[in-house]
């Protein structure tokens, strides 16, 4: 994996030999999987040698799962270790309310003997990771040929939603992470207003992340089925219940044109497109738009571009500046996982 010549991303240790031939663990640890990858660094950009995948529930703790990949790939004498986790990293410590686990780089460090240990929130080891995509890893949504250098912003709704932003300082983009998905969401119609007090009554506090993720989604579509009484299919309800929510919502949306399973991607598209336009404009993100995440790629052949875009631009003020920013779907989905470990391969000198 070589990085790619149009994304200037900032890493300094990219000229220096000594993070040549380094070898990494990288880990994307998230509620449902981890995946650990194991890496050999080289000629400015990485190596992946094995991968596995892991259960996360099945195990107390993420040294359990760092011991079993080891032990699984006969690893010896790794020199760094690289954690992307769900949730902000402060002071080289996180404790991501979905895993549950409380996470200190200095205890792997110290227990595993590792040389360097780097951790960062998920989505800013995407953004590292993003540097790495070739071009048809992107799909645009929107271009235009009005193109500016500037900020760039990343918006992923999967298990939670996942924001985050490149700061253009001139010469390089720098990743940056958010916690922005923990925002509060704000109503603009009657109908949302009632969704809002739906909401409200379940958690109090309503943030977009309990509209734009995959629990969000069930929300909006059992606040149809629920209070809106669209009604619902027998045999979808079964189907629903018992498999991923969000790919038989989908399958039954386009294979069996059930109306409340539209309704309810309609509704997620449009919240979608609202909150790509709060995140453009607190970022000032002119250099653009990255929609990346575990739904927009399972949905992706549904959004219908044009709408998604004309839904994005609309402001008070703003208009001019967001109907020229380009946006586009990021299609690879284990950008964590190589961005955690192009950190730490080169990020410091």
């Amino acid at each position: 994996m070589i990085l790619n010549p149009k994304f200037p991303l900032y890493l300094p240790g990219v000229e220096n030999s000594n993070n040549d031939n380094v070898s990494i663990i990288g880990a994307s640890l998230r509620e449902d999987i981890t995946i650990l990858g194991y890496f050999v660094s080289g000629n400015g950009g990485l190596e992946i040698k094995v991968q596995n995948k892991y259960a996360t529930k099945e195990y107390t703790s993420f040294s359990d799962i760092l011991k079993k990949f080891i032990q699984d790939n006969q690893l010896q004498n790794v020199k760094r270790l690289g954690m992307a986790v769900p949730g902000p990293v402060l002071d080289g410590k996180s404790s991501p309310a979905r895993l549950g686990w409380n996470l200190d780089v200095e205890e792997y460090a110290r227990d595993f003997g590792f040389e360097k240990v780097d951790m960062l929130n998920d989505l800013e080891a995407s953004a590292y990771g993003m540097a790495l995509l070739e071009d048809n890893d992107l799909e645009a949504i929107y271009t235009s040929g009005h193109l500016e250098k500037g900020n760039v912003a990343v918006l992923a709704p999967g298990n939670g939603l996942g924001e985050a932003g490149y700061f253009f300082d001139g010469k390089y983009l720098r990743p940056f992470a958010t916690e922005g998905g923990h925002s509060e969401f704000s109503p603009r119609t009657n109908v949302e207003v009632e969704f809002y007090q739906f909401l409200n009554n379940i958690y109090g506090i309503v943030s977009w992340e309990n509209v734009l993720s995959k629990s969000g989604l069930f929300n909006i579509y059992r606040f149809l089925r629920d209070v809106k009484r669209h009604p619902e299919p027998e045999w979808l309800g079964e189907r629903l219940a018992k498999g991923n929510f969000v790919e038989e919502l989908y399958k039954a949306a386009i294979e069996e044109n059930v109306l409340i399973c539209k309704i309810a991607l309609d509704t997620f598209l449009e919240f979608l497109a609202r909150e790509a336009n709060n995140l453009t404009l607190k970022v000032k993100a002119t250099g653009g738009l990255l929609i990346a995440g575990d739904i927009p790629q399972m949905v992706r052949e549904y959004i219908d571009k044009a709408k998604f875009y004309e839904k994005f631009k609309i402001s008070d003020k703003m208009e001019g500046m967001l109907k020229n920013i380009p946006i586009y779907l990021v299609k690879q989905n284990h950008t964590a996982l190589n961005g955690i470990a192009l950190y730490t391969a080169y990020y410091q000198v």
